[in-house]
C-alpha cells in the first residue's frame, strides 16, 4: 500500500536517515478522563489482569531478537525525519505485529505515543502506515487502552470524514478494535464517532449484490468500507447508549439494506450489531417493519457457523413478539433450525448450539409454531439434549419442552423419550433460569397420569418442593405453580405432602414474599394443600389465616383469582372462617367482584360463598354491597359461579329470614 520495493533497500535507507532519538513526542496528547457511570461488559473486566503480562515478557531471559529490531524502528520512527519514518513503518509491517511480543516491544520503547502523533500529519503515507500498524496491535486489549488513554479516538473520528478510502478503512478497523472496551465505546459516542459510522454503511445497493471478482477497484473499496463501518458499530453496539445512537443516526435501514449483501464478511458484521441490538425493543419492532426475518432465515442456512449463529440468535431475541414469532415460520425458520439442532455436528460448538435452541424455544411459545415443531420430531431432539453439560443450552432445551409440553401429545413424547428422569436430575442443579424452566415442564407433565407416576416414584414432587428454598423469585413462583398438578394428581396426595419435613411450614412461609407472581403460585399451591383435612389443620397451626387476610388488599387480578381460592378452602377447619371475617377480609373480597376477570369472579364467588356460613360474615357481606354483584353473575354462563352465587346469595337470605323471625316473635 505504501509502494515500497524490498526489505533490505528499506533497512538501508533507514540507516541513510538515521538521526538522534528524541525523548518527547512530537503532539500533546491529551488523556481522557474515565467515567465509571457507563456498565461494562464481561470483556472489559478480563482485560484488567491482562496488565501485569506486558513486562514479563520482555524480562525474560530469552527476549527474541525481534522484539529489539522493532524497538530500533520505533527509534528511527522518533528521529522525525519524513522518509525515515515512512521507511521505518514499512518495515515494521515486515513483522507480525499480531504476537504479543513485537506489540510489548512497540509500548515499551514509547512507540503507541509516535504512532498516534503521525495520525496528525499531513503526508498520507505516514498516515497510512501508522494506521495500518494501529489497526493490526490493537487487537491485543491492553493496547486498545493505551490508544484510548492517548487520546487517539478523536483523530481516528476526524480521519472518518477523509477523502480517502483507505484511511476510512484503517480508521474504522482500529476503532472497531478499541471500541471492545468500555471507555473506548463512550469517547467515540461523544465525539460524535457514531453518525460518521453509520455513514460508512451507505453504499451503492450495485457492490453488495455483485461478487468481488466483477467490481472494479474503486467499488471493492466501497465493499470494505462498508464492511469495516460494520465491524466498528459491532463493537459500539455493546452499550445501550450507543445502541440508541446508532438509532437515532438511521442505522437500522441500512443494516437492513447491507444484511441482503452477498458478500459473507460484510453480512457477518452486521447480524453481529443486530444480535446485540435485538435486546432493545425499538430494535425488535425495526426487525419486523424493514422484512429482516426473510434474511436472517436465509443466512440460517448459510456454511458461516459464525453467521448462523448471530441469526439464531437475533432470532431469539427477537421472538418474545408474537408477530416475529409467526414472521419466522411463514419465512421457514423453524426448519433450519430444527435442523442445526439435529445436527450433532455443531453440538461441541456451545454458542451456536445455545442460540439455535433459544430460538425454538421462543419460536415454541406460538401454539401454531409448536404444532410444526411437532411435524419435525423437535421434542425428541430436546430430549437428547438434556444431557449437555452446557447451563444455557440446558435452560434454552427445557424452555423449549416446557412450550411443547403444553400440549397432551407432547407430554406422552416427553415421557417416552425417558424425558422425565433427565429432567429431576436437573433439579439439583443451581442455574436459576434453568431451575425455572425444569419446574415449568414437571409442572405440565404432572397433569399425566402416568407422567407424575413416574416423578413421584423418583422423589420428584419434594424435589420441586425444595427449590422454594431458591433465592430467585422466578424459580419459586415456578416451582409452587408445579406443585399444583403434583398435589392433584398424586396418589394420596394428603400423606405425600405430609411426609415432607418441614415443607408445609416453608410453603407458608412464602407468603411473606413481596412478588406477586410468588404469592399467587403459593396461593394457588396452598388451595390445592388445603384439599386435605390433616394438612389444613396443619398451615393453619402455621398461621397461614392471618398471612392470607394480610394479601387481601392487592391490585394485581392474577392474586385475586388465587388469594380468593386459597381463603375459600381455608374456611373449612376449625374457626378460620371466622377468624377471616374478624381480619376483615370480607369487604376487599367483595370489592373483588368488580374486577373485569371472569376467573377472579369465580374464585371470589366460591369463597364469598364458603364465607357466608358464619353469620357475621353474611351481615358484612350485605352491608358491603355483594348482593347486586352476586344477582349478576348467577346468571353466568360459568357453572361454577352459578352454584358459588346461588350458595352464597341462598346463606345470606337464610340468615335474613331467620332474623325476620326472631324480630317477629312473640315475646
Amino acid at each position: 500500500m505504501l509502494g515500497v520495493e524490498s526489505k533490505d533497500s528499506q533497512r538501508a535507507s533507514v540507516e541513510e536517515h538515521k538521526m538522534p532519538m528524541i525523548s518527547e513526542p512530537r503532539y500533546v496528547i491529551v488523556k481522557e478522563v474515565e467515567d465509571e457511570s457507563e456498565g461494562s461488559t464481561p470483556a472489559d473486566s478480563s482485560e484488567e489482569g491482562d496488565e501485569l503480562r506486558w513486562h514479563e515478557v520482555a524480562q525474560g531471559p530469552d527476549v527474541p531478537s525481534e522484539y529489539w529490531h522493532v524497538q530500533k524502528l520505533i527509534k528511527y520512527m522518533k528521529a522525525g525525519n519524513q522518509t525515515a519514518t515512512i521507511v521505518s513503518l514499512c518495515c515494521l509491517k515486515d513483522y507480525d505485529l499480531t504476537t504479543e511480543i513485537n506489540q510489548t516491544a512497540i509500548r515499551d520503547i514509547g512507540g503507541l505515543e509516535v504512532l498516534v502523533n503521525l495520525l496528525e500529519t499531513e503526508d498520507l503515507k505516514c498516515k497510512l502506515g501508522a494506521l495500518s500498524v494501529l489497526s493490526e496491535i490493537s487487537q491485543n486489549a491492553d493496547i486498545r487502552r493505551g490508544i484510548t488513554d492517548l487520546g487517539a479516538i478523536p483523530i481516528l473520528v476526524v480521519i472518518l470524514s477523509s477523502q480517502a478510502r483507505d484511511l476510512q478503512i484503517l480508521a474504522a478497523e482500529t476503532i472497531a478494535n478499541v471500541g471492545k472496551i468500555r471507555k473506548g465505546r463512550r469517547v467515540v459516542r461523544k465525539c460524535d464517532g457514531i453518525p460518521k459510522l453509520v455513514d460508512l454503511l451507505d453504499v451503492n445497493n450495485h457492490v453488495l449484490v455483485t461478487p468481488l471478482n466483477e467490481l472494479n477497484p474503486e467499488d471493492v473499496e466501497e465493499v470494505h468500507v462498508a464492511r469495516a463501518g460494520a465491524r466498528a458499530l459491532w463493537s459500539m453496539s455493546q452499550s445501550k447508549k450507543n445502541r440508541e445512537a446508532m438509532r437515532k443516526a438511521g442505522c437500522v435501514r441500512l443494516l437492513a439494506r447491507l444484511l441482503k449483501s452477498i458478500h459473507g464478511d460484510v453480512v457477518v458484521s452486521i447480524m453481529g450489531t443486530l444480535q446485540q441490538c435485538a435486546s432493545e425493543n425499538e430494535y425488535q419492532l425495526a426487525v419486523q417493519t424493514e422484512g429482516m426475518i426473510a434474511d436472517m432465515v436465509r443466512h440460517l442456512s448459510d456454511n458461516d457457523m459464525e453467521l448462523k449463529k448471530h441469526c439464531a440468535s437475533a432470532i431469539f431475541k427477537c421472538a418474545q413478539d408474537s408477530i416475529t414469532r409467526d414472521l419466522v415460520r411463514q419465512h421457514g425458520g423453524l426448519d433450519p433450525l430444527v435442523k442445526l439442532a439435529k445436527d450433532k455436528s455443531i453440538w461441541e460448538d456451545k454458542p451456536l448450539l445455545a442460540a439455535v435452541t433459544g430460538a425454538i424455544w421462543k419460536c415454541a411459545i406460538s401454539p401454531e409454531n409448536v404444532r410444526r415443531l411437532d411435524e419435525l420430531s423437535t421434542v425428541d431432539t430436546l430430549v437428547a439434549l438434556l444431557q449437555d453439560e452446557d447451563e444455557e443450552v440446558l435452560t434454552n432445551a427445557v424452555g423449549g419442552l416446557a412450550e411443547c409440553a403444553k400440549f397432551p401429545e407432547n407430554r406422552t413424547e416427553i415421557r417416552s423419550c425417558g424425558g422425565i428422569p433427565k429432567l429431576i436430575t436437573l433439579l439439583s442443579g443451581n442455574n436459576g433460569p434453568m431451575l425455572e424452566n425444569v419446574c415449568r415442564v414437571l409442572g405440565e407433565c404432572a397433569n399425566e397420569p402416568e407422567s407424575m407416576e413416574i416423578i413421584d416414584q423418583l422423589d420428584g414432587v419434594r424435589l420441586i418442593w425444595s427449590q422454594l428454598k431458591h433465592p430467585s423469585p422466578a424459580v419459586q413462583a415456578n416451582a409452587a405453580w408445579a406443585l399444583c398438578p403434583c398435589i392433584q394428581n398424586a396418589k394420596d396426595s394428603g400423606e405425600m405432602v405430609r411426609s415432607f419435613v418441614g415443607g408445609l411450614e416453608l410453603i407458608v412461609s412464602r407468603l411473606k414474599s413481596t412478588d406477586t407472581n410468588v404469592l399467587a403460585c403459593v396461593c394457588a399451591a396452598l388451595a390445592k394443600i388445603a384439599q386435605d383435612t390433616e394438612n389444613l389443620a396443619v398451615i393453619t397451626d402455621h398461621g397461614v389465616v392471618p398471612m392470607l387476610a394480610e394479601l387481601v388488599l392487592t391490585d394485581e387480578d392474577i392474586l385475586k383469582q388465587h388469594l380468593a381460592e386459597a381463603i375459600a378452602y381455608c374456611c373449612s377447619w376449625g374457626v378460620n372462617c371466622y377468624e377471616f371475617g374478624r381480619l376483615g377480609a370480607i369487604m376487599p373480597l367483595v370489592n373483588y367482584m368488580n374486577s373485569k376477570d371472569k376467573n377472579v369472579h369465580r374464585t371470589t364467588a366460591y369463597a364469598l360463598y364458603k364465607l357466608s356460613a358464619d353469620p357475621y360474615n353474611c351481615v358484612t357481606m350485605h352491608q358491603s354491597g355483594v348482593v347486586p354483584y352476586l344477582l349478576e353473575t348467577i346468571g353466568s354462563a360459568d357453572e361454577k359461579l352459578q352454584e358459588a352465587s346461588a350458595g352464597c346469595l341462598s346463606n345470606i337470605r337464610k340468615l335474613a329470614l331467620a332474623a325476620e323471625k326472631f324480630k317477629h316473635k312473640p315475646s
